[in-house]
């Protein structure tokens, strides 16, 4: 297990919660989940859907809060076929990010295949940019798939103009799938402006290297986010995101 990594004398990035690992809660209560998540000392949040409310009623209660919104994660076929709605909410909301959050693993079958996925993001990307909206995508293991010696992640995004498609990076599917997020974000370097931290259960218990991606992030200086996601938990989710806040501060980062 991987419990260190550096510390700073500053917070030199704004930490966020993806409202997915507190799903339940905020389906119950959108108002008093994003409350509570303010109160654990989150900025920001990352959206995957408003809960209870639509976009209006989630602007003013992550206003109330005094929350940030770090990004929206929202399905390629809303993209695709609602972008309308889509740019709608983000400018509700104030949300400058969007990603595309999940791709049919059963696509990843071949370098092209990825630079066809690629140019299909980058057309989206291309639509949401006059309205000061970036479109970035999520990766999970599958995207890390090694076609003609690189992973399928780096196929999508060079089929895409940077100004089109960004990448936000999660680095537990990363480091799942047996590549580096490390690498990836020296690599990538500007093309990564959220980064997703995740561990197999809190922050720190599982085998992620976090000591390398805040160096790494740290060295590109590209980071405008790091983005914590809880998907299994030791506790009740929402103390399971205390513990990821709580780890994060020890380490220098909140």
């Amino acid at each position: 297990m991987s419990a260190k990594a550096p510390s700073s004398a500053k917070a030199r990035t704004p930490v966020a919660l993806q409202l997915w690992s507190v799903r339940e809660d905020v389906k119950r209560d959108f108002a008093a989940a994003v409350a509570e998540v303010a109160e654990i000392g989150y900025s920001g949040v990352e959206l995957a859907g408003y809960g209870n409310l639509d976009a209006k009623g989630a602007k003013a209660a992550l206003d109330a809060a005094g929350l940030k919104v770090a990004g929206m994660h929202v399905s390629y076929a809303s993209l695709k076929n609602d972008t309308q709605s889509v740019i709608g909410d983000a400018l509700a909301l104030g949300a400058r990010n969007v990603a595309c959050s999940w791709w049919p693993p059963a696509h990843f079958v071949s370098a092209a295949a990825c630079e066809r996925i690629g140019e299909q993001l980058g057309e989206v990307g291309r639509a949401l940019r006059p309205f000061g909206i970036r479109l970035g995508f999520h990766n999970h293991d599958s995207e890390f798939r090694i076609f003609d010696g690189r992973p399928a992640m780096e196929w999508i995004l060079g089929a895409a103009e940077p100004r089109n498609l960004f990448a936000e990076v999660d680095v537990y599917w990363a480091q799942f799938a047996g590549y580096s997020p490390a690498k990836f974000i020296l690599d990538q370097g500007a093309r990564v402006p959220l980064i997703h931290l995740k561990d197999k259960m809190e922050l720190g218990q599982g085998p992620v290297g976090f000591a390398e991606i805040f160096t790494a992030a740290d060295q590109v200086g590209a980071a405008e986010w790091f983005i914590v996601e809880q998907e299994e938990y030791s506790h009740a989710p929402m103390k399971s995101v205390r513990l990821c806040f709580e780890q994060m501060r020890a380490w220098g980062r909140a």
